[in-house]
């Protein structure tokens, strides 16, 4: 259970509310099967589900779509009815994904409860990763555009009626045909009122139910201040307003706010909803053999380790499993960063969310759910969507109250034209409160930063933390670590060394043994290295120290009764007593531990690495954007000013602890400068959450533990530099944005209140403001223009040697 969970207000106690009678009426409830709640969440921090239900799990962590929702209000609207649930502990919407995640505590709360507390205030809440959310989302797709079909018809048609009073001289046009054109005109505007504008009536009344203001709110105001002024114009001409009209101006503004939130709702489904196709490229069903042979399509939920399911061509792998019939070949970039197809045949290995391209195969079941890699980068993934960076956050601040502020204006443009022409007062009130669009300066940042995550998840790279998108446009300093980041991840022992040669398939094949038990990339050259000879030991523990090696007790296999011994296989410095052996050389020590004090070295394995045929071409990038380049490794000397004597760099240190590293960055810090970690994200877990920013770089990565801000899922590190250069496109895309939102509202909304700006061109401009920051955000789209230099790179072949040592 984790500790640093924040306690819930309403923890004392659990009292009904209108959410639980709300939540039986609407068939939620059926949510509240607990075997329902993998399905859309997991649990929370560190808790597992292994041998216990997923109703012995204290604290969830779950996704949610919501419709219905704008900007930035509506998401604090949801924010807090979700927080007055008793139960839910912690909260965080995003108005730009439409997607909420809640912690919550089963003891106290149910799904069914706090999403009835959603659609309390006029919203509606379904699990993220359902069928329901993609049908939600094409739902509203569908939806915009008949409103905005309906709209635009109902302006040709208003248009046609109002083009004869426009262009008639004095006596043309009888009274009695303009006011039949002017009742059409009503009645055309009716239906438009009722189906096209429904969702700005529905949220400003919910609005008003909830004692808040949001962007429904000034656009519902100016539409029915417009229809009544036209209508009493309509049937009262002797009226105060007079005989003037303006459903040319209520339909045209109509049509422009519903062609700009169409094409918003589109241009956003294609920019960050990218994230969206990524979580939910899995099947809903897939076909899976029953007891007499036979394959049957059923649900996901169904499938158990050791099932055999058969998957069609085009069909998304749902688990990890082995192929036992067909061959065929795998789209895995997304999981590995493997841009071209890969071949699978009998005994390799599938992953879950790889696509099945070209042949049906058969595949036995080895890992489901959250067990597979496709589920931890779900995870990620979810996460990221949710959170809001910093400038988004001081955006949302920023637009309750100038709504309000907009609201007074409104109110003192008209008291000030009353005077002068009551009609027209009231018509610069609505173009007032029409023009206004904070919904521009609340998409500024979460659209650009979405859209950016949305593309590097194509490329293979995950961001964990949005923030990170931020503060990398920013970096000064780009620390990398050697093994397996600026060097190949496949290393090789080149020679082995003996006290011994009679002792040395036994020494080689204990090596080995201990070796498996880390990721590391010096231990997996070891592991291969010795596979053969491995069966001869058993391993009974192992302790991995950070930044030195692995400790372990080990017993012949040859029998149980054979004493346990300690072992260690580790760098020169780990291994007391390797000083005699030879100098010089990149290499990992295998000792007989005694006692503490008496280490007996029993065998080097020297190593090999090359240098990733990218790594010029990036360190020289970083240079030129400004970004200084450090190494630090926790290798020897002579391997670490090799390396950077081939790439250049000069600032470098050897032999690091993962404390020395962390100690060298908080320095560097220290003097100002704005720090980058890239690191495998084996050992270096300190250092990459101490750095402003991180990498974890590597297939190696274990993704469930990563500290980093950013997880680069290929071995291209071609990869970094581009994610810093979209960083810092995205920063100006970000601010572009933003000035242009500011800039929009400071000119427009003096020239509405000044009365030179007529209603359909307020809602013109208002349609036009959201949708050209989310035409701006999505030049974030672009692939990254990536040399594939790195799939060049060829893993030396070189002979391994065995010699024999001096005592």
């Amino acid at each position: 259970m984790p500790q640093d969970l924040p306690q819930s207000p309403f923890a004392q106690e659990q009292t009904a509310s209108d959410a639980d009678v709300s939540s039986a009426s609407s068939g939620l409830h059926l949510l509240d099967d607990p075997a329902e709640w993998v399905s859309f969440g997991k649990p929370y921090g560190e808790q597992k589900i292994q041998a216990f239900k997923p109703q012995d799990i204290e604290v969830w962590d779950s996704q949610v779509a919501i419709e219905g929702m704008y900007c930035a209000t509506c998401a604090l609207v949801i924010e807090d009815a979700l927080r007055a649930v008793p139960g839910v502990v912690q909260v965080d919407v995003s108005a730009a994904a439409k997607r909420a995640r809640l912690v919550w505590r089963p003891s106290q709360v149910l799904p069914s409860q706090w999403m009835a507390a959603v659609q309390k205030v006029g919203y509606r809440a379904v699990p993220a990763r359902d069928a329901v959310a993609r049908e939600m989302r094409q739902a509203q797709y569908r939806k915009a555009l008949w409103r905005w079909l309906l709209a635009t018809f109902c302006m040709m048609q208003v248009m046609m009626y109002a083009w004869p009073s426009y262009n008639a001289q004095p006596g043309d046009l009888l009274m009695e045909f303009e006011r039949l054109l002017r009742w059409a005109s009503w009645v055309i505007c009716i239906p438009m009122l009722i189906f096209a504008c429904g969702p700005f009536f529905s949220g400003a009344w919910r609005d008003l139910r909830n004692r808040r203001v949001s962007m429904d709110m000034p656009v519902a105001l100016g539409m029915i201040i417009t229809f009544i002024v036209s209508t009493i114009g309509t049937f009262s001409p002797e009226g105060i307003f007079g005989e003037e009209v303006f459903y040319d101006s209520l339909t045209m503004f109509v049509a422009f706010l519903l062609a700009g939130r169409w094409l918003e709702i589109r241009l956003r489904d294609r920019t960050a909803g990218a994230l969206d196709a990524v979580l939910n490229r899995l099947p809903d069903s897939i076909e899976k053999q029953a007891c007499d042979g036979q394959f049957h399509r059923v649900a996901l939920r169904n499938i158990g380790v050791g099932d055999v399911l058969r998957i069609l061509p085009g069909e998304a792998f749902p688990v990890d499993g082995v192929v036992i019939k067909g061959h065929t070949q795998a789209d895995e970039a997304l999981l590995t960063g493997e841009s071209r197809p890969v071949s699978r045949a009998e005994g390799d290995q599938v992953i879950a969310g790889s696509f099945n391209l070209t042949a049906v195969v058969e595949v036995r079941v080895e890992r489901i759910g959250g067990q597979t890699k496709f589920a931890q980068i779900v995870d990620l993934m979810e996460s990221a969507s949710t959170q809001k960076p910093r400038l988004a956050q001081l955006a949302d601040k920023v637009a309750g109250p100038f709504l309000v502020v907009v609201l007074v204006l409104a109110i003192a443009s008209a008291v000030y034209w009353w005077p002068v022409d009551p009609g027209r007062a009231l018509m610069i009130a609505a173009a007032v409160l029409i023009v206004t669009c904070p919904c521009a300066l609340s998409l500024a940042t979460p659209v650009a930063m979405l859209t950016a995550a949305g593309t590097l998840a194509r490329h293979g790279v995950l961001v964990r933390n949005l923030q990170g998108l931020e503060v990398l446009a920013s970096i000064d300093t780009l620390v990398f670590d050697k093994t397996g980041t600026l060097t190949r991840d496949g290393m090789q022992v080149s020679r082995m060394s003996v006290l011994d040669e009679l002792d040395a398939s036994l020494w080689q094949g204990l090596a080995a043994a201990v070796a498996k038990n880390s990721m590391h990339p010096v231990s997996k050259a070891v592991a291969g290295f010795g596979m053969s000879c491995v069966s001869k030991w058993k391993v009974l523990s192992v302790q991995e120290l950070s930044g030195h090696g692995l400790r372990a007790q080990v017993q012949a296999a040859t029998g149980d009764d054979e004493a346990p011994i300690w072992v260690r296989l580790g760098s020169r410095s780990f291994v007391a007593g390797a000083s005699a052996w030879p100098t010089g050389v990149q290499a990992v020590y295998l000792a007989l531990e005694a006692s503490p004090t008496n280490i007996q070295v029993l065998a080097s394995f020297e190593l090999d690495e090359g240098v990733r045929s990218e790594a010029i071409q990036v360190l020289d990038g970083l240079r030129q954007l400004g970004v200084g380049v450090q190494l630090l490794s926790g290798d020897g000397p002579h391997a670490v000013s090799r390396v950077a004597a081939e790439l250049g760099i000069e600032d470098y240190k050897s032999e690091c602890s993962p404390q020395s590293k962390l100690e060298r960055i908080r320095a560097v810090q220290a003097a100002g400068q704005c720090v980058g970690m890239v690191g495998d994200g084996l050992n270096d877990g300190p250092v990459l959450a101490g750095a402003n920013v991180s990498f974890a770089f590597g297939r190696s990565v274990p993704l469930a533990r990563a500290q980093s801000d950013f997880v680069v899922l290929g071995d291209n590190l071609e990869l970094v530099l581009q994610t810093v250069l979209l960083a810092r496109k995205t920063l100006r895309v970000v601010r572009q944005n933003l000035f242009f939102s500011a800039l929009y509202n400071a000119v427009c909304i003096p020239l509405a209140m000044a009365g030179l700006m007529p209603a359909w061109l307020a809602g013109l401009g208002m349609a036009l403001s959201s949708v050209l920051v989310v035409l701006n955000a999505a030049r974030l789209v672009k692939p990254l223009p990536l040399s594939g230099a790195a799939n060049a790179d060829e893993q030396p072949v070189q002979a391994l040697g065995v010699s024999a040592v001096a005592a």
